[in-house]
């Protein structure tokens, strides 16, 4: 058998990276031009080391009164009704109070919604200008797509697709075009390099189009990003960050830049995302109510947070020099969940970035961004579970020094978004003791105060219906708002199937939000109570796709979700008919949970509405131009099989791809004397005993794979072993 320290030293795994000029690897990665990021204090800030803006800029206090006091004003006169509703037989109790307490911190957080929607219909009806699309940019842009085991017949489709858009614009040489791989299994990691290395083929000498793999993926995303402004910062003014499933039009990345360079004040600009291509009967729910409902929610939100906006870390536009000066994201002291390194990085960013005296802004009606979504109610309980504990992590940061009243305020509605479900399933749990109590608890004859009646803790009931109205009118009023300005929008109402259609869609919406509500709710109270308890999550990659999940699963992730509906539903009508009726929507959701969730991730569902004109948005009657070609070239992506192919078969069958993989590979970092990489050992043990390339393949594990690809000397084993 071969001994791998007898190779020569170029082929060892230590050994730098060969790149003459000239070769056909040489430009996979520019010149490098380093940009220091230093790591921010949360606990000191000196004013002193702000940004000084070049130009006064008015603050929107109107806007801020409007949104908070007539929230407040909202949640006080509901918290009057609440109590007014339990104190009908006198002095309240602690149960009583307790749900006084748990209405007003649920209330409040729908209130905020409602008076920000009211806020954005106002703006929507004047139609904001546009920033103008730019004669020319004497700026350069570095637009990033960070991908994390990501399928390659789709981003790479996307990269090509807004590409050829920018460069329609005329101002294509002012973008270059970075892919930030983070990728962990090795055979997403050789797909990447091979459709890079051909799409850089296609495109020939001008290509602007760049790759690069991190050795491991420390601090995940905000990880992947600074490593490209400590590295390649230095030469870009601005920087796009884009996510996996980002499309954006060439009119919008231009206009952009030029808002950019058009403000020397502006830190970051965030657009307003889309959701397009979905096709599930969940997916299409969720991307109508985002086309009809979100502008109104996202158009109030950007106007009263002004200049003092927030950042969801994607589709948006930043000043690469001050986010390297401000956003360098500090670990938290402790261990994970609410320990360790940022996990929802962009608020941070945001609130950062702002505090250093750069203006964060939304441009929510700039068209031409575009997102996806996940397909099912289990995908995104995935998702959500992660998003859980970075917002609940902001908890650690919501107090550091020198932040915005506003970023703050950011940083509490994150919170109480996750919040709120807990909160809610204790006013269940409360209301529930209440009546029980009412049902079968001895009264208290003897009270402090002299009285001839016993006292028993009742609801004024005409009260608590007029309650449930207002609560209820507040919390559907953004949705009939957004409805109202389709039904205005010739050209949209149109679109989405006339005005009849589009009523019934959002009435479809609404029933099947309603459903899905209770699930959200315990799995959502799930969530809080895990990461509470000190249970750390994962960061695996999101499943893009349409289709279904095994029934199986299905019934495995929501049995107790059914258990708990059968069970409350019974409990409540033993207790009183009145109680089972006042929990019937929340009963049926929790009863229905494993249909519900079987149905979200149905294809043929959401096709059938389709075929009907439900549920129907503008770009899905006519789907924007990039959003065709982008498909297009995924279906001769996916032709090529680059993302079912084994990483190792492919390199073993191409000399080239093998050559260029060397090339490419990222400097070994220096081994600790005396440690041991256990991968890395048992990956070359292994290559060096097989014989033959289906020996390796099967019996490398995905951790000694990884090993081996970056490892030059085992690669050069793996070459020449039998096929």
């Amino acid at each position: 058998m071969d001994d791998v320290s007898a190779l020569p030293a170029a082929a060892r795994r230590d050994a730098p990276p060969d790149r003459p000029s000239g070769t056909a690897f040489a430009d996979a990665l520019p010149l490098e031009s380093p940009l220091p990021m230093p790591v921010q204090s949360l606990a000191a800030w000196d004013p002193a080391l702000a940004h000084r803006p070049s130009r006064h800029h008015a603050r929107p206090h109107a806007a801020r009164l409007l949104v908070f006091g007539g929230a407040i004003l909202l949640t006080g006169y509901g918290g009057w009704q609440m109590y007014e509703t339990v104190s009908v037989s006198g002095s309240p109790t602690a149960l009583q109070y307790v749900l006084v307490a748990l209405f007003l911190l649920t209330f409040s957080w729908i209130a905020l919604a409602f008076t920000s929607a009211i806020l954005g219909f106002a703006v929507l009806l004047r139609r904001p200008r546009l920033p103008p699309v730019p004669a020319g940019l004497a700026t350069r842009t570095a637009i990033l797509m960070p991908v994390y085991n990501e399928g390659t017949a789709r981003t790479f489709a996307a990269i090509e697709a807004m590409r050829e858009a920018v460069d329609a614009t005329g101002l294509g040489p002012a973008f270059d075009w970075f892919v930030l791989s983070d990728s962990t299994q090795a055979d997403a990691w050789i797909a990447e390099e091979r459709a890079f290395l051909a799409l850089r083929d296609a495109l020939g000498p001008d290509a602007r189009l760049y790759y690069r793999h991190r050795r491991k993926n420390h601090h995940r995303k905000a990880g992947n990003i600074g490593d490209f402004v400590t590295r390649w910062g230095g030469a870009y003014d601005h920087m796009l960050v884009l996510d996996a499933d980002s499309l954006m039009t060439g009119d919008s990345v231009v206009r952009l830049a030029g808002a950019m360079e058009a403000d020397p004040d502006a830190g970051i600009v965030q657009t307003l995302p889309l959701i397009i291509n979905r096709n599930t009967l969940f997916a299409r729910v969720t991307q109508f109510a985002a086309r009809i409902y979100g502008p109104v929610i996202a158009t109030g939100l950007g106007h009263w947070s002004g200049r003092d906006g927030n950042y969801w870390g994607h589709n948006a536009i930043i000043r690469t020099k001050a986010f390297a000066a401000a956003c360098g994201l500090p670990d938290l002291p402790g261990k994970p969940p609410f320990g360790g390194h940022v996990l929802s990085h962009d608020f941070v960013e945001a609130a950062l970035i702002r505090r250093a005296g750069w203006a964060v802004y939304m441009l929510p009606t700039l068209p031409g961004s575009y997102e996806e979504s996940p397909p099912s109610l289990i995908d995104v309980a995935v998702r959500d579970r992660r998003w859980a504990q970075g917002n609940l992590q902001h908890a650690r940061i919501i107090g550091a020094a020198g932040l915005k009243p506003a970023s703050r305020q950011h940083f509490a509605t994150g919170i109480a978004g996750y919040a709120a479900s807990p909160f809610w399933l204790c006013q269940l749990v409360v209301g529930i003791a209440l009546v029980l109590q009412t049902a079968y608890v001895k009264p208290e004859y003897f009270t402090t105060e002299f009285g001839l009646y016993p006292v028993f803790p009742r609801f004024d009931p005409v009260r608590a219906l007029q309650l449930f109205g207002l609560t209820m009118g507040i919390l559907l009023a953004p949705k009939f708002l957004g409805l109202l300005l389709a039904l205005i929008d010739g050209p949209v109402r149109r679109a989405c199937g006339g005005a009849g259609r589009l009523v019934a869609s959002c009435l479809i919406e609404i029933l099947l939000s309603a459903l899905i509500a209770p699930i959200a709710m315990v799995i959502q109270s799930g969530s809080v109570f895990s990461i509470l308890a000190g249970r750390d999550t994962g960061w695996n990659p999101q499943r893009r796709d349409d289709g279904s999940i095994p029934f199986a699963d299905i019934v495995r992730r929501h049995r107790w979700h059914t258990a708990l509906g059968l069970v409350s539903g019974v409990a409540a009508f033993a207790i009183a008919t009145s109680l089972f009726l006042w929990m019937a929507p929340t009963i049926l959701g929790l009863v229905l949970a494993i249909p519900i969730s079987w149905a979200s991730g149905q294809l043929a569902l959401g096709l059938a509405l389709k075929r009907r004109g439900l549920l129907m948005t503008p770009e899905e009657r006519a789907p924007p131009p990039i959003a065709i070609r982008a498909g297009a070239l995924a279906a001769r992506n996916q032709a090529r099989g680059l993302d079912e192919a084994d990483a190792l078969a492919a390199l073993h069958a191409d000399p080239g791809l093998a050559e260029a993989h060397t090339r490419m590979l990222p400097s070994a970092e220096p081994r600790p004397r005396g440690s041991v990489d256990v991968d890395h050992t048992l990956a070359q043990a292994k290559v060096v005993e097989a014989e033959t390339l289906d020996e390796a393949r099967t019996w490398l594990g995905p951790k000694e794979r990884m090993a081996l690809l970056h490892d030059r000397a085992l690669l050069d084993r793996l070459a020449r072993l039998a096929p």
